[in-house]
């Protein structure tokens, strides 16, 4: 086996384990994120930019308190050397404002360390078109902005 084999099946088990974590996360499972994020991890998505196993637990136990039934259904990922990408769709209910099941589509680049942690997750997704519009008094003013500027 080649290195850059070595390397393309370490990247497709790590992508296998990440992808399971985020399709299977439950408040219970959070403490599995040791295992697939390394200790000092950069994450980073339109609202946080953080390092390490702490912060990054905090972010998804504030989301636990923020939404309702919180589910990462991944669509399509790919992985080349130490890095991949993953698009998804994010669902949940939102505890008030809105009611029905709400939908963030997105995608993440993740880069993998040697034991196949997770080094560096960057989320990009558009909080303008995903959350804000579907707010019921920002939403609007956010529709009205997004017309007037593709005029």
């Amino acid at each position: 086996m080649t290195a850059s084999s070595q390397d393309t099946g370490q990247t497709e088990g790590a992508l296998a384990r990440l992808v399971a974590f985020y399709e299977h996360l439950s408040i219970e499972s959070l403490a599995q994120l040791g295992a697939v994020y390394a200790p000092d991890a950069h994450f980073k998505d339109p609202f946080n930019e953080v390092v390490g196993h702490a912060a990054i637990l905090a972010i998804f136990e504030h989301m636990f308190v923020q939404v309702d039934a919180p589910r990462f259904v991944v669509l399509e990922s790919l992985g080349q050397g130490t890095q991949s990408f993953l698009t998804w769709e994010f669902r949940f209910r939102m505890k008030r404002l809105v009611s029905g099941e709400q939908c963030i589509r997105g995608a993440t680049h993740v880069r993998f360390d040697t034991q196949g942690r997770v080094v560096l997750h960057r989320d990009y997704w558009d909080a303008a078109e995903e959350l804000y519009e579907k707010l019921p008094v920002l939403g609007g003013f956010m529709r009205m902005l997004r017309r007037a500027s593709q005029r």
